[in-house]
């Protein structure tokens, strides 16, 4: 475990926003170079998960999360579930959105974005590999793409959400969503992006 762990923080190390030396954030003050939001965290599990933006090279491993993902599981009919539509639902998203994955180690468990990348109020999509479900992963993600959104100008993110899909509702409510139509099966909610939540959402881990 030690050998791996010091494989992960030397991989790590060098990724392009690398930002600490150790695993464990809790103490990190931030510093200049940091992105809008730590992109290490600590799961429920006690196990290190890393987010960063996607890269060219994340592709193939994405589509193998998303070919993988579990039919009960799916929002919204999203993610498509054969590989034709799938790949090319995922390509748009690549061109139009700003997106993120989260890893646990080498394996990617996690995506979340927000498109189109350059409007006011963009649309935001989360999931999480039902292996990780109930860890914290997915409102870690949402809040990853909170921070960014409000660092890149946007005014506002909304979402849709399905009627029965409770423990959803409940955790974006907490972090700020109000709902703001009923579409019948669904429900859209807006999160504004105002200085008090972004201070609170940007903040280094020590401080939060």
């Amino acid at each position: 475990m030690e050998l791996r762990l010091l494989e992960t923080v030397l991989w790590d190390m060098s990724a392009d926003n690398a930002t600490c030396s150790v695993w464990n954030p809790s103490s990190c003050v931030g510093t200049d170079g940091c992105p809008p939001r730590c992109p290490r965290f600590i799961d429920r599990h006690g196990e290190p998960i890393h987010v960063r933006p996607m890269r060219d090279a994340d592709r193939d491993s994405l589509i193998s999360f998303y070919e993988g993902y579990p039919s009960a599981h799916r929002s919204m009919l999203l993610p498509p579930p054969t590989r034709g539509p799938l790949v090319a639902w995922l390509d748009r998203l690549l061109e139009r959105a700003r997106n993120f994955v989260a890893f646990h180690w080498d394996r990617v468990i996690g995506h979340v974005l927000y498109s189109p990348a350059d409007a006011e109020e963009s649309e935001l999509l989360v999931f999480v590999h039902p292996d990780y479900h109930s860890r914290g992963i997915g409102t870690e993600l949402c809040r990853q793409a909170i921070a960014h959104a409000g660092s890149d100008g946007h005014e506002a993110i909304r979402l849709h959400v399905e009627r029965g899909h409770t423990t959803a509702i409940r955790v974006y409510g907490r972090l700020g969503f109000r709902t703001v139509a009923d579409h019948g099966d669904n429900f859209e909610m807006r999160l504004d992006l105002e200085e008090p939540l972004l201070e609170q959402v940007q903040a280094p881990p020590a401080q939060r």
